[in-house]
């Protein structure tokens, strides 16, 4: 049976660069990528199909997947309440339900999210493995993560499927790890660096790139866990047809969580630029990725010194704007 592999999210920062990838691989030639898009879409090229529509509703999704043997999905919505009941639970649903069902389905990968372990809003004295109970800090998006876990593992305990939870932290691309120590209005996800020293000061930090040293409530500082869009796009394909990724949750990250005094330490020495203390609410999370190494053979290529110095070189061509899809 010809491999053909359904990517919901297709559109996004992860989907976009699998496909990339996965083209380009020898493993892979063959593969056909169906990629389920709703609000927007991909340029035409070979070995990849277009399908219209939307997760949650059920006779998109089973139209999606017809004749698909391999699923990745990747669509979620952030911050908005309105939708993510729809998208995150209903449409995995019915995903899940069509995968049980089908004659030629053969693997579901989730890429998860350490929001459902509470990330750096809780105390975690010691490293989070897999093994650790869900943890959803306040919000929807939270919530949903976890949600999107217990349903892969009953799913998978109900129905036998051979089903896969790869869990992610915050995912850098191209200038993303920049942008997110930025004190202007252009500053990437949380915090917004800003508001912990009003609008004046913030200004004249812009100008002297300075870099914010996130501190938790003890004055210590925080320890917070990413991975690069290019180190979850090998595990990924790595997962692929993977004996032994079977009915697991993976953490995928780096193998130590960035130190934010460390990270400006770094710049300064690289680049000059000056620092300063930010006492916040947030707490260290050592996110533990040795599973991951251990079944997949999988190995993080980013630590601390290349993610910054991959964000900090990185020059958009003038038609790459930075685009943010959804809130939080």
């Amino acid at each position: 049976m010809q491999k053909r592999i359904l990517v919901t999210g297709a559109t996004g920062k992860v989907g976009a660069h699998f496909i990339r990838r996965l083209f380009a691989d020898a493993r892979f030639d063959g593969v056909i990528v169906r990629a389920l898009c709703h609000s927007r879409t991909l340029e035409s090229r070979p070995r990849l199909e277009i399908a219209r529509g939307s997760i949650a509703e059920r006779a998109d999704v089973k139209t999606a997947l017809d004749g698909v043997t391999h699923i990745l999905h990747l669509a979620t919505c952030k911050e908005t309440p309105e939708d993510i009941m729809d998208v995150a639970i209903k449409g995995l649903f019915w995903i899940l339900e069509e995968a049980r069902t089908s004659k030629s389905f053969q693997q579901f990968i989730l890429i998860g999210g350490d929001a459902g372990m509470g990330h750096f809003f809780y105390p975690h004295p010691i490293p989070v493995t897999e093994t650790q109970k869900h943890s959803a800090y306040p919000g929807c998006y939270a919530l949903s993560k976890v949600l999107e876990e217990v349903m892969l593992e009953q799913f998978a305990i109900q129905h036998g499927l051979n089903v896969c939870c790869l869990r992610a932290p915050w995912i850098m691309e191209k200038d993303d790890f920049k942008y997110q120590l930025s004190f202007g209005d252009d500053v990437f996800g949380g915090p917004r660096w800003r508001d912990f020293v009003g609008a004046e000061r913030a200004d004249q930090y812009v100008k002297t790139n300075t870099i914010p040293v996130m501190l938790d409530p003890d004055g210590e500082p925080v320890l917070r866990n990413f991975v690069h869009v290019e180190d979850l796009t090998d595990a990924i394909l790595a997962a692929i047809d993977h004996p032994k990724a079977r009915q697991q949750t993976l953490n995928i990250c780096m193998d130590e969580p960035v130190n934010y005094r460390a990270l400006a330490e770094h710049l300064k020495q690289t680049r000059g630029y000056p620092s300063v203390e930010i006492r916040t609410p947030y707490r260290s999370t050592w996110l533990d990725n040795a599973k991951a190494k251990f079944l997949l053979g999988w190995r993080p290529k980013y630590d601390l010194t290349h993610m910054i110095d991959v964000a900090f070189d990185y020059r958009r061509a003038s038609d790459d704007l930075r685009q943010i899809w959804y809130p939080g």
